[in-house]
């Protein structure tokens, strides 16, 4: 009996033991090697601090532990952390040689060593250590009564130096509060560059004192006040991360020529016949802030001096609330319709020697590049402006591919050879609705490319894109996260960590820890599917939307027109994410049915097409009172239909021709309903 409970106790001890394969660790760290033995929590549990860090490291320490006691439910003593050496005995130690500094090629490396009754963060930079704290709650393992550590030894440090998220706060209007969950976020991703892009055709967000025209006239009442500004600045400080405030000109102008119409390049006809300029006459083109998406004709006036006095006056005004290095000026897509028109801008190209538009928007950059480099800002810009009159000093943002008829990444390639530093977006555009498999496999160092050392080390990062023509802070979160957590991992972890099932595994458990930061991406789901359901039981439309994901690239907003931003975003395709929960799941199950067609893996299969069918059964009872519903209707029929087809297909019973079934598999292709598209159609027709 004694030795039947010492082999009893040795299984519950091995049972305990996690393996690497287990760790939920994202971005993957460099070097993991786990130990035997844990290190269990208590309520005894203390952190300190030594070294030399910069003072962000206790609140930084002070959220760790009010993550950690909000996981575990324990009731830490410890509270605040406030200065160094507070508790030299304490169990987690925290050494910083210095405190770092916000910006680009900071060391941010750590070491995390975790051992039965201690655990301790070497980093050379606070910056490093609060990276080996987010580690470490993600090593957070539990067993029916307790929470613990594994013990292990991690030494990490980030691939690239520039991880970024951009978000678009002119199409939407996203609130301090969506920005700050965001930060933390991106924080808790070992992300540490947050591209706020403020101003486009659809509004002006910044206040500005100086113009307050921009606010009263182009913003509806929808702006960050400068206070707010500051205030998000210092938030992001303290959790690692650089913000690289973006105004984009001489195109998407819309909004700053609705308060300055004067320095736009239209020409107006008058009465008569006669063509004037608005700087020549008084005559001036009327212009209003875009309701649609898309690229708008709107531009500013590079010619104009009243234009080069109005943004140096702007970037005055604006450049000191960001204390960054870097200062994003767009520059994209400008079709130069309007320059192209004016006949004084064509005769100032002649006496500039400017052959083409893009050499004249090359003139207007580099009057940009002194007025913000009196403010120690480094000019950005979408990749439109590169030309081989660029400064060496500006760095080229690249982000056109496939859907704008380019090679991928190839202006990346470009830019790296003619010696500019560079950041990717292509295949990093979130707001696009494609799937995490796409982004997570996409690098910005590029394959094939032959590049020396040098150039590769202008390659900084990536950077993730969230464009909100079809984002309200309602659905934000849902947009961005969980995918950019896979965009994270492959800016940070090694080139070689590509197993797109295994970092699958590893969001499941990321995508719900990042709910403790405030993030809506999963509890808003219900939040949309409870006003399409009329307040009505919303299981038979959340399971719907498990098979559903909204239209892929511009495909949902049709010639950016069927959707204004006041447009409604509380509908199906609203709810729907990429990577549709069911869709992999079916998929799997797919793929083991016909690999060994075992009553037990079609079983598997049977059950989701015997679900499809009652959920559109509840459908079509929870339409009977919510309208909402009506527009989802006609895709759950065909995939009603299909499946009671495809389970005869199962047992062999089925009396269709092959051709009629085809037909019947080939109408849930369909992207006509509700602006969603059936993500299950490629496995069904894995079984015909």
């Amino acid at each position: 009996m004694k030795y039947l409970f010492v082999l009893l106790l040795a299984g519950v001890t091995a049972s305990a033991q996690v393996q690497k394969e287990q760790l939920n660790l994202m971005p993957w760290p460099q070097n993991v090697v786990v130990n035997n033995g844990n290190f269990t929590l208590s309520k005894n549990f203390k952190v300190n601090i030594s070294g030399n860090p910069n003072p962000r490291i206790f609140g930084g320490v002070t959220r760790f532990l009010r993550r950690l006691d909000g996981r575990t439910g324990i009731f830490f003593e410890q509270g605040y952390i406030s200065k160094l050496n507070e508790v030299p005995n304490a169990e987690l130690q925290i050494n910083c040689d210095k405190g770092g500094k916000i910006g680009l090629y900071e060391d941010e490396s750590y070491s995390l060593d975790v051992k039965a009754n201690k655990i301790t963060i070497n980093a050379t930079s606070d910056l490093g250590a609060l990276h080996g704290l987010e580690t470490l709650l993600q090593l957070l393992q539990n067993d029916s009564k307790s929470f613990y550590f594994p013990a292990s030894q991690i030494s990490d440090f980030p691939r690239f130096t520039w991880r970024g998220l951009m978000l678009d706060a002119s199409r939407h209007f996203q609130p301090v509060d969506v920005v700050k969950r965001n930060l933390d976020a991106l924080a808790a991703m070992k992300m540490n560059v947050f591209h706020w892009h403020l101003v486009d055709d659809q509004g002006w967000r910044i206040e500005t004192k100086k113009h307050p025209k921009l606010i009263e006239l182009a913003s509806d009442g929808l702006y960050y006040t400068q206070e707010e500004i500051k205030n998000i600045v210092k938030y992001a400080d303290e959790r690692g991360i650089l913000i690289v405030p973006e105004i984009d000109v001489p195109g998407h102008a819309s909004a700053i020529l609705t308060a300055y119409p004067e320095i736009g390049s239209k020409v107006i006809t008058l009465t008569g016949g006669t063509s004037e300029k608005n700087i020549q006459g008084t005559a001036i083109a009327t212009y209003g802030i875009e309701r649609n998406a898309g690229i708008f004709s709107p531009t500013l006036d590079p010619t104009n001096p009243k234009t080069y006095k109005i943004l140096n006056e702007l970037f005055d005004e604006v450049c000191p609330l960001f204390p960054g290095a870097y200062f994003h000026i767009g520059g994209d897509e400008n079709e130069g319709k309007d320059w192209d028109a004016n006949p004084k801008i064509q005769e100032f190209k002649k006496k500039n020697n400017l052959k083409t538009n893009h050499e004249l928007q090359t003139y207007f950059t580099m009057q940009l590049a002194p007025m913000l480099k009196k403010h120690g800002k480094q000019l950005m810009g979408w990749e439109e402006i590169l030309t081989k009159n660029l400064s060496k000093e500006a760095i080229v943002h690249s982000w056109r591919g496939p859907n704008e008829g380019v090679v991928a990444g190839q202006s990346l390639v470009d830019a790296v050879k003619k010696g500019y530093k560079t950041v990717l977006s292509n295949g990093f555009y979130i707001d696009l609705m494609y799937p995490i498999a796409s982004h997570y496999l996409n690098d910005p160092m590029p394959k094939g490319a032959d590049l020396t050392a040098e150039e590769k080390a202008r390659i900084l990062g990536g950077e993730a894109t969230m464009w909100t023509e079809l984002a309200t802070p309602t659905t934000f979160d849902s947009r961005v996260w969980p995918r950019t957590a896979a965009i994270a991992e492959r800016l940070w972890s090694a080139e070689n960590i590509t197993d797109v099932a295994n970092m699958r595994k590893r969001l499941e458990s990321v995508s719900f820890r990042l709910e403790e930061l405030g993030l809506t991406h999963i509890r808003n789901k219900a939040v949309i599917l409870r006003n399409i359901a009329n307040n009505q039981n919303i299981k038979s439309i959340n399971e719907f939307s498990n098979v559903c994901e909204p239209l892929k690239g511009y495909t949902r907003n049709k010639g950016g027109t069927e959707y204004q931003m006041y447009s409604p975003f509380t509908l199906f395709a609203d709810a729907c994410t990429p990577d549709a929960k069911d869709s992999l799941a079916f998929d799997e199950a797919v793929s083991q049915y016909l690999a060994n067609k075992t009553p037990d893996n079609k079983a598997k299969v049977a059950a989701f097409f015997n679900k499809w069918i009652s959920v559109n059964k509840g459908l079509i009872e929870l339409s009977a009172n919510a309208p909402l519903v009506q527009s989802i209707l006609p895709l759950s029929k065909k995939l009603s239909d299909a499946s009671q087809e495809l389970l005869l297909v199962l047992d062999n019973k089925s009396t269709l021709k092959s051709a009629d079934l085809k037909s019947l598999i080939e109408q849930c292709n369909t992207k006509e309903h509700a602006d969603v598209e059936l993500s299950v159609y490629e496995s069904l027709k894995k079984l015909i």
